[in-house]
């Protein structure tokens, strides 16, 4: 195990914090590096700390320690997120196949994102969804970002333990939950249902989310059984797509 004074100033030409820099995965905040050191699944190459932080936690066999000041682990992270003392660069974790989640889902919601790219809303309904003990998030492959600090950061731990399937067409992955049982319901404004009316009785669930501003494609909306509305107040137009989403698994969770 290498332990050893980080000096955090220069690898070749590119710095390792901060624009421009050395760009690797990474994450940082206790939580979401607490759960990527204990996800047996995940490959840390490194972690950055400061003595105080490191001191508190067991590092795995083979993970690379370097010590670092607070202000070092600032430049690694954007902006003024706070990293908390630690920070660690991943490999993403392995490809999952939705007939796999599918065989062993049991009757858990599934939660399908349609073109959601809000990194800070897609980790907190990693949050949610993990609460409400969804089977899996399913992603279209080209339209969602890839693992980073920040959905990481929001999802506090979820990223670890949520599985997150990446599908090529989001339709035909919409087929297969059908065939495997699945209900599934759009979430919409302009939908005339309520949820709580939509939702079956005893079949599995789907819930399918619009991405922030946009909403559902008309080829998604089209592969699902039925459409429905969060009954908002009059007041208000729409919600954050990462609320609705806690929302409408609390309404699976509580039929």
């Amino acid at each position: 195990m290498k332990r050893d004074k980080w000096q955090g100033r220069k690898r070749g030409k590119k710095t390792l914090g901060g624009k421009g820099g050395l760009k690797v995965p990474r994450f940082w905040g206790k939580h979401a590096v607490y759960a990527a050191l204990d996800n047996p699944e995940r490959t840390v190459r490194k972690l950055y700390g400061t003595h105080a932080a490191v001191s508190e936690i067991v590092i795995p066999e083979g993970v690379e320690v370097h010590y670092a000041e607070a202000a070092d682990l600032a430049r690694m992270v954007p902006g003024d997120v706070p990293h908390q003392g630690l920070v660690i660069e991943i490999e993403p974790l392995p490809d999952l196949f939705l007939a796999d989640i599918l065989e062993n889902a049991d009757g858990r919601p599934l939660v399908v994102l349609d073109q959601v790219t809000d990194p800070q809303n897609i980790g907190a309904i990693f949050r949610s969804a993990a609460a409400f003990d969804a089977a899996a998030i399913v992603t279209q492959d080209r339209h969602a970002p890839p693992e980073n600090g920040t959905i990481a950061k929001a999802a506090s731990g979820a990223l670890e333990t949520m599985p997150w399937v990446r599908v090529v067409n989001l339709s035909r992955a919409l087929e297969e939950m059908a065939e495997a049982g699945y209900w599934r319901i759009g979430l919409t404004g302009h939908a005339d249902d309520t949820l709580a009316q939509a939702l079956p009785e005893n079949s599995p669930v789907a819930i399918v989310m619009g991405a922030e501003g946009e909403g559902m494609r008309q080829n998604v909306e089209g592969h699902c059984d039925q459409l429905a509305r969060l009954p908002i107040s009059e007041n208000m137009e729409s919600l954050n797509v990462s609320n609705a989403t806690a929302i409408a698994l609390y309404a699976i969770a509580t039929r």
